[in-house]
């Protein structure tokens, strides 16, 4: 949501000025059209450029990041989104149910823990082996699962070796059930803060309230 309002930000900003300085260009310096026209896409790129890298440096300020750091992860926020799609693409080659319904989990334990690190770039240092091994191997064990189960043998290794998989993708599963709670640990940790602090707070007022009553009943 941010990056959108900041893209329409820049062409907001960006807009008038490049089109601006192109009537001037045509109409008050009598330039030749063709010519107005390129410096007129000329200072719009370079104007949304300009702001666009603005606004980045205002981003990592904020996060408290190199902008290195923050390049690194967003490239594997956009790797993580292709093997998500990977594999939201095998829901049609895992034949049992069972493998379906482990991959339809994997995919939105995994969409939720690249959403909250897209939101905040520095809890993928609370996920990294998320990023690291733990999506790859959901990826490459459900492609490997659809392969075997689409293969015309039927014989008992071949069930064997599918019966493992399944279990292999439970237990990555779990992985990405922990991941989720990785992300999720500091907000968790907050919340509990601010609450302990609003017991404390509501604690300290009792006594006094407490006396205020007494002093009341006393004096009726």
């Amino acid at each position: 949501m941010k990056e959108i309002q900041q893209f329409i930000i820049r062409h907001f900003i960006t807009a008038p000025i490049s089109f601006g300085s192109w009537l001037y260009l045509v109409f008050g310096a009598s330039l030749n059209v063709f010519v107005a026209t390129g410096l007129w896409v000329a200072i719009y790129a370079g104007g949304t450029f300009s702001i666009k890298q603005i606004q980045l440096a205002t981003n990592i300020k904020k996060l408290g990041m190199s902008r290195s750091e923050y390049s690194h992860i967003k490239g594997q926020l956009t790797e993580a989104k292709k093997k998500i799609k990977r594999l939201n693409g095998l829901y049609g080659q895992v034949r049992s149910v069972q493998a379906f319904k482990q991959v339809y989990e994997m995919n939105g334990l995994a969409r939720r823990v690249l959403g909250i690190v897209k939101t905040n770039p520095k809890k993928f240092y609370h996920v990294e082996k998320f990023f690291y091994a733990h999506l790859d191997s959901a990826v490459e064990l459900t492609s490997k699962y659809a392969l075997l189960v689409n293969q015309p043998l039927k014989d008992k290794e071949l069930r064997i070796a599918l019966q493992n998989t399944r279990e292999t993708l439970g237990d990555v599963n779990k992985q990405l059930e922990q991941d989720l709670r990785s992300a999720l640990a500091p907000d968790l940790q907050q919340l509990q803060m601010e609450i302990d602090f609003v017991d404390v707070t509501m604690n300290q007022d009792k006594p006094l309230l407490e006396m205020k009553g007494d002093s009341l009943n006393d004096r009726k």
